[in-house]
């Protein structure tokens, strides 16, 4: 059992590409919701996530709501700048989808109308700074849930 990290509408190639090797790395699900803003094949995909992708266990989804109805709202954790905890508020459990919108517009805001208590932030301490990069905030999140789990023990050997 693994967290899963949902992209929901990727626009940036080298940014999917990223989360896709940090996936591999981590043995963490990815799951892609169309429409992408790229070619699956998009060469600058591939060379982000070098020559991993074959480790990578990838999931489409043809629309948020295809991806959304079989989830219960437990296993659902959604990151946006505009929420107001934060995700070090969370106890992650096995199974957790992982939920973040595209880099340029984040997630649709009538989820966080649907699902109040499950949108959570990453702090940013610099006011001026909007939010993170899409691949870097993934790797914050993926790896508090990870540590929470106890999936990395052992992993420095």
């Amino acid at each position: 059992m693994s967290v899963h990290v949902v992209l929901v509408h990727p626009e940036i190639p080298p940014n999917t590409g990223n989360i896709a090797r940090l996936c591999a790395a981590l043995q963490v699900p990815l799951h892609l919701v169309d429409p992408l803003g790229f070619q699956i094949d998009d060469k600058h995909l591939k060379r982000a996530g070098l020559d991993y992708w074959p480790w990578v266990e990838l999931y489409r989804h043809g629309s948020l709501d295809d991806f959304l109805r079989d989830r219960r709202a437990e296993e659902l954790c959604f990151f946006s700048t505009r929420a107001r905890k934060s995700y070090l508020q969370v106890a992650y459990g096995p199974d957790q989808y992982l939920v973040f919108g595209p880099e340029t517009r984040g997630l649709p805001r009538n989820l966080a109308v649907r699902f109040p208590s499950r949108f959570f932030r990453i702090p940013i301490l610099e006011s001026r700074v909007r939010s993170l990069n899409l691949s870097s905030a993934v790797a914050v999140v993926v790896y508090e849930a990870m540590r929470q789990l106890g999936r990395l023990e052992g992993a420095e050997e």
